[in-house]
């Protein structure tokens, strides 16, 4: 299988995604603006494969490229990647615009011109490589709790529907993340804002609650 690069692969997101698809199988590329980080974050993931490097470099080694930033650094990472992208290549977008990124409350939305993060990403990306929305609503504690189990829907969000399928493929190789097509690019706007609520309601409640949608065909695929 080929590898998946995660570029701010040392955050808390990007490496319980690491953990988890190395475990499941998956081999990762962790990616970070010191090497050295990297790798020193791949070092910490004890089954499966994952290795360390530049972003630039990580970028270059899978079809699917998952970016797990946060919002402040977004358009940075991705002026740097315009050389290391290539056309064909998918780039899932996990960025949320949270007002935090702005000294804010992390339960606030920032408007964003293009409409979502996931939009400005589609408007900076280098010509041929489509941006595909996701993994929003995963708690990045639970991912990186390997002995939490998982039991909630991932919304993916993308102009063609193949695209969102490859992208539906990976995220399903982890145990108890079902996949869920939410719809166009431009209602990343709306999957986004569900991250804030997230984290307003486990807040309150001391929980790492996700988002499960009821009434679905057995068959979403």
């Amino acid at each position: 299988m080929e590898p998946v690069p995660i570029i701010g692969g040392t955050g808390a997101l990007g490496i319980g995604l690491a953990a988890r698809w190395a475990r499941a199988g998956v081999p990762v590329v962790i990616g970070s603006r010191d090497a050295g980080r990297a790798e020193e974050a791949a070092g910490r993931i004890e089954h499966g494969e994952a290795r360390g490097t530049e972003n630039a470099d990580a970028a270059r080694q899978g079809p699917i490229v998952i970016l797990t930033v946060p919002f402040r650094n977004q358009s940075e990472n991705l002026t740097n990647l315009k050389d290391a992208l290539e056309p064909g290549q998918l780039l899932v977008d996990a960025t949320v615009p949270l007002a935090a990124a702005v000294s804010g409350k992390a339960t606030r939305v920032l408007g964003v011109p293009q409409g979502s993060a996931a939009q400005q990403a589609q408007e900076m990306a280098p010509d041929g490589v489509t941006v595909v929305s996701a993994l929003h609503t995963v708690s990045a504690p639970v991912l990186n709790d390997l002995d939490a189990s998982l039991d909630e829907d991932v919304l993916i969000c993308g102009d063609k529907r193949d695209d969102k399928r490859r992208v539906a493929e990976l995220i399903a190789r982890i145990e108890g993340l079902r996949p869920v097509n939410a719809g166009l690019l431009e209602t990343a706007r709306l999957v986004e804002g569900l991250t804030p609520l997230l984290i307003s309601v486990n807040s309150r409640h001391k929980v790492h609650a996700g988002i499960k949608l009821t009434g679905l065909p057995e068959q979403l695929w």
